[in-house]
Formats: C-alpha cells, structure tokens, sequence
C-alpha cells in the first residue's frame, strides 16, 4: 500500500510538472522591475503610489543603528505605514544598489546598500533586504527590513552616491 500511495504522488507529480513549469519562473526581471516601481512610488508625490508596490499584509522590520550606544529595532505593520505615509511630507528619495537578486517561482528577495534622501539631502544609509511575492497583481514587496545607519558609514556600506541634479 506505501508503494501504491509513493506511486500515485510521484505519477501526480510527473503529470503536474509541465504546468506548473509553464507558469514559474526563476527570471530576476520582474522582480527587479517591481524593486524599481517601489522606489519610483516612494519618491512620487502621489503618496497613494506606494500602496500599490506593498502589501498591506506587510511587516517593516527597522533595525537604526545610527546611536550605536542605543541601538532599535522597531517591528510596523506595512498596513499602519502606508495609512501615515499617504498624509506624510512629499520630498523623499531611495537609491539602492541591488547587490544580491533571488528568485524562486513566486518568491523574490532583493538585498543591498542604500541611501535615502529628504529634500535632496542624505539623512541616512543603510542595507535592504526586500522580499517580493507574485500575486495576481504583479509582484509586490511583501516584507522589508532594513537598517539605517550614520551619514559617515555609506562608504563603508557600499551606498550609491545621490545622483547629480
């Protein structure tokens, strides 16, 4: 009887392949281009934007090192962050440099070094680690942590350097 059910699963599976096969892909493109649709959305004036590159479902991981005599990690629901990010000052600026782009089927990640800006002006760096998931709306950052450290560790970091005017 085990080798009946073993049978079956393995016959399922050999069936099932080439569909599935059909429909996932291990392609970087697209995950990077939902990467760079986040970003887009961050700096444009239409806080709505952002929304539509996030999962409501989300989890924001803030681990600021930029004390190191006191250093935080803060756990914000992406839901609660989009809600405040939609009335919050427009002006903000992300550049990151993708150092590391994984893909399995319907699960992305991107890590790397970043600098963000507020009115051209660099207030901190740090390092990304953005997981994407491919829903029926595209792919869409599912959960992010990232660390912000002081202006003097970009160098170190590997940050991008903000782009001249």
């Amino acid at each position: 009887m085990r080798g009946t059910l073993t049978f079956a699963a393995a016959l399922t599976a050999a069936i099932a392949a080439p569909a599935l096969a059909q429909d996932i892909t291990n392609d970087p493109k697209p995950v990077i281009a939902a990467a760079d649709a986040f970003f887009e959305a961050l700096r444009s004036p239409d806080k709505t934007a952002l929304r539509k590159a996030m999962l409501d479902e989300a989890v924001i991981f803030v681990h600021d090192r930029r004390d190191p005599d006191a250093p935080k990690t803060r756990i914000v629901a992406a839901g609660d962050h989009l809600d405040g990010w939609e009335t919050s000052a427009p002006g903000t600026d992300e550049y990151m440099h993708y150092s590391t782009v994984q893909v399995d089927g319907a699960m992305g990640h991107i890590w790397g070094p970043y600098v963000f800006l507020v009115n051209g002006t660099p207030t901190h760096c740090g390092i990304n680690s953005m997981s994407f998931a491919r829903t029926d709306d595209g792919w869409r950052v599912a959960n992010t942590s990232f660390t912000m450290t002081a202006l003097d560790e970009c160098e170190i970091l590997g940050a991008p350097e903000v782009p001249e005017e």
